[in-house]
């Protein structure tokens, strides 16, 4: 029967593989381990986009102002859409939509 190493370097094995399975499960699990890592990367994407659509949302709106402020047309536009108004001798038609009911 061979002899069984002694006690302290089985000992000594044992406590490292531990450290080593903690040390592993810290870098996966733990702060600013991996899934942390992803899901502030995964968070970061998400900001990036909505900051990209936000700027993209904020040009269009001072393009609009630039319009309102320098283009009568525009403003006219405006005016006859939103607010209804009309020039002196135009006649204003209303058109309603009817909605059309199906029998079954």
């Amino acid at each position: 029967m061979p002899a069984r190493p002694p006690l302290a370097p089985r000992l000594i094995r044992y406590v490292l593989v531990a450290l080593a399975f903690v040390i592993m499960i810290d870098g996966l699990f733990g702060d600013r381990g991996l899934v942390d890592t992803m899901r502030a990367r995964r968070d970061f994407a998400a900001l990036e986009r909505y900051v990209a659509r936000v700027k993209a949302e904020n040009a269009a709106l001072r393009e609009e102002a630039r319009r309102l402020k320098e283009d009568p047309a525009a403003i006219e536009a405006i005016a006859r859409e939103e607010l209804g108004l009309i020039y002196p001798g135009e006649t204003l038609f209303i058109v309603k939509d009817r909605t059309v009911r199906t029998v079954q």
